[in-house]
């Protein structure tokens, strides 16, 4: 085992990944098997490096020449060393070639980092916004860029005695030959490490959740069954047969098979996902929208020949119970199968070294059978194509339990708003490959109860409930319900549209007009707040807190470190987490309908809202220590996290 060279805590000059510059950093820990060190640079950012790109601070110091006719001063920068007015072309000539080697080097790094520079102003600063609007300027950002990079070398912390000169465009295709240096510094040099930073509680947590979830979902189901479902009215427990039939179990793994056959099927087009640690894309055929339409068809062919979805509602509980031990039997598998799993297709978060927390968490990033992905199958077909049909099941129990012609109005609007939903979920569902769960979790029980059982039986929760508690409305309110939420399905999507879109091409200009006509009505509404003679107080409050977000036809973003942009342009510069608030919104609008009487249909907006905050604490987590300074200035310029001025 080599030598470990360089201490926690000692400040080194570590080379930026894909680039031959060097920075000051701080070495904060050592892996021992993968013999990485983990640094951070001055911006906060942190990254793995090998010990070869990593140099002690006294070896960058300025060389001092052998000649006693070299000029004393290097702060101008000048390369040439000072010569006597008698020396002529010819001896320059007689330079040796080691020299005009040593030389060319110099140019070519000079000239790669100048072109770098060209090439984020063109992409990166022409949309700066960390700043004060005077500031946002490309010629001033460009300057900025420039003088930091003046700076490193002037110190000699890259290549000493010589200078950065802007660079003449002479030739534009050399721009598009040379990488760009902060977009080179990707994670394809890190290797996956073990999991210092534990969630949930930590093992403790992780094993009380392994319990406590699958109790919740039992629990909430038998309290629907109870003519009183009050919190205090604790549900008996039932007997073993009304828990498990291997009939139930059986039809449970028909449904699961047939959305996996469906996945598989060659229809869609193929996308590649995020790059993951070791650099490289996996594959995925967006095919879910299809694999819904067909489902829809099957079933609509059984219900023709009166195969009543009815048996659903009267073994309800019992599917839940098979949906429960899949997900753990499925769970054991994932882990014994990551056992073997190289470690840089481990996820970052469960790679602990214990067994209950990794087996919570997921140790394998993208678990995959050959071409077919359990982890993104089962993020969006067998649980949430289910959720739309278990409500199916629970508007014609109702009809039959309630004896009525026709269902209810609240059962409709239930069942409309979450078949919205999920319609919207596939018809998008190339975006959920930017999400933190394919990306960062690994697929362990948490991702695999929570597809294949929460998903389906709690997230149906009001359909259920309505079957035996029905609530009449009228229309009125029915229609203030939907408005509230088309309000919430706006933000959603609208938000999620953005951010995928401008992660796709952050360049393209049709982004930046797309809310042209929001800004038009705004504008309007501007001009109709200053003729009604409103305080200006009030008017200067009301463009400075939501105008400046959509006013403005250009977008506006933070570069980082990373290579990537923060926008905070439209709904992202209202909130952090805008389609957070979205979600939130239309969970309101799934339990109102269900009337007052009860708190239970009001679970799932209780526990999503906990969800989601809860989920973008993690989210801040991540962002601030891949992004570091640039994440806390986007954070002073949205301050509120989900709820505008609350949270």
């Amino acid at each position: 085992m080599p030598n470990r060279r360089f201490a926690a805590g000692e400040v080194v000059m570590g080379r930026w990944p894909g680039s031959v510059l060097y920075y000051e950093v701080q070495i904060t820990s050592y892996n021992d098997l993968t013999h990485f060190y983990t640094v951070q640079y001055k911006d906060g950012t942190e990254l793995e490096l090998r010990e070869s790109d990593i140099r002690s601070v006294s070896s960058f110091k300025p060389r001092k020449s052998n000649s006693s006719s070299s000029s004393p001063s290097r702060r101008s920068g000048s390369r040439s060393r000072s010569r006597s007015p008698g020396r002529s072309a010819k001896g320059k000539r007689r330079s040796s070639s080691q020299s005009r080697e040593s030389r060319d080097e110099k140019k070519k790094t000079v000239r790669e980092t100048n072109l770098t520079l060209l090439k984020l102003n063109e992409n990166n600063t022409s949309r700066y916004n960390g700043e004060p609007d005077s500031t946002e300027r490309n010629d001033t950002s460009y300057k900025i860029l420039q003088q930091k990079v003046e700076s490193e070398l002037e110190i000699g912390h890259v290549l000493d005695q010589y200078t950065l000169h802007p660079r003449r465009q002479k030739k534009k295709e050399e721009i598009f030959l040379e990488q760009r240096v902060f977009e080179t510094a990707k994670t394809t040099e890190k290797v996956s490490t073990q999991t210092k930073e534990l969630e949930f509680g930590g093992r403790i947590g992780a094993f009380c959740m392994i319990f406590f979830l699958p109790a919740t979902v039992f629990y909430l189901l038998l309290k629907c069954k109870q003519e009183d479902p009050s919190v205090m009215n604790f549900p008996p427990l039932p007997a073993f047969d009304s828990l498990w039939e291997t009939r139930v179990f059986g039809v449970f793994l028909l449904w699961f098979f047939l959305q996996a056959l469906f996945s598989l099927l060659p229809v869609g087009k193929i996308v590649e996902g995020m790059p993951l640690l070791n650099g490289r894309r996996l594959q995925y055929r967006i095919n879910g929208f299809y694999a819904f339409v067909l489902t829809a068809a099957a079933v609509g062919n059984s219900l023709y020949f009166e195969i009543e979805l009815h048996y659903l509602y009267d073994h309800f509980l019992q599917f839940a119970v098979s949906a429960a031990i899949f997900s753990v039997l499925l769970s054991i598998y994932l882990y014994a199968r990551s056992l073997k799993a190289p470690k840089e297709e481990l996820s970052p978060g469960g790679n602990s070294g214990n067994l209950v927390y990794d087996f919570f968490i997921g140790r394998e990033l993208n678990p995959r059978i050959g071409n077919f992905d359990l982890k993104y199958f089962c993020e969006l077909r067998p649980g949430l194509i289910g959720w739309v049909f278990i409500n199916l099941a629970m508007l014609l129990a109702e009809m039959k339990v309630q004896d009525r012609n026709e269902p209810s109005l609240s059962m409709i609007l239930v069942n409309s708003f979450q078949l919205l939903y999920v319609v919207d979920a596939l018809w998008n569902e190339e975006a959920i490959l930017t999400t933190m769960d394919i990306t960062h979790d690994g697929f362990g029980f948490m991702l695999a109860f929570g597809d294949l059982v929460w998903i389906p039986f709690v997230y149906s929760l009001q359909a259920f409930y309505l079957v035996n508690h029905p609530s009449e409305i009228s229309w009125p309110i029915a229609s203030a319900i939907i408005i509230l939420n088309i309000f919430g399905y706006y933000i959603f999507r609208g938000a999620n549209s953005q951010k995928n879109a401008f992660r796709r091409n952050p360049n393209d200009p049709k982004l930046a007009r797309k809310y042209l006509l929001a800004n038009l009505m705004f504008k309007f509404l501007l001009l109709s707040i200053q003729y009604l003679s409103i305080m200006y107080s009030l008017h200067a409050h009301f463009k400075r807190y939501f105008i400046s977000y959509f006013l403005y036809a250009d977008l506006k973003c933070i570069p980082t470190a990373a290579g990537k942009s923060l926008l905070v342009t439209g709904w992202w510069g209202l909130v952090r987490h805008p389609n957070y608030l979205g979600d939130i919104i239309m969970a309101l609008a799934w339990s109102l309908p269900c009337g007052f009487n009860h708190i239970l249909p009001y679970f799932y907006m209780i526990y999503f809202t906990c969800l989601l905050i809860h989920r973008e604490a993690r989210d801040e987590h991540q962002c601030k220590k891949k992004y570091g300074l640039a994440w806390e200035r986007y954070c002073q310029r949205v301050p509120y996290r989900i709820f505008p001025y609350i949270y």
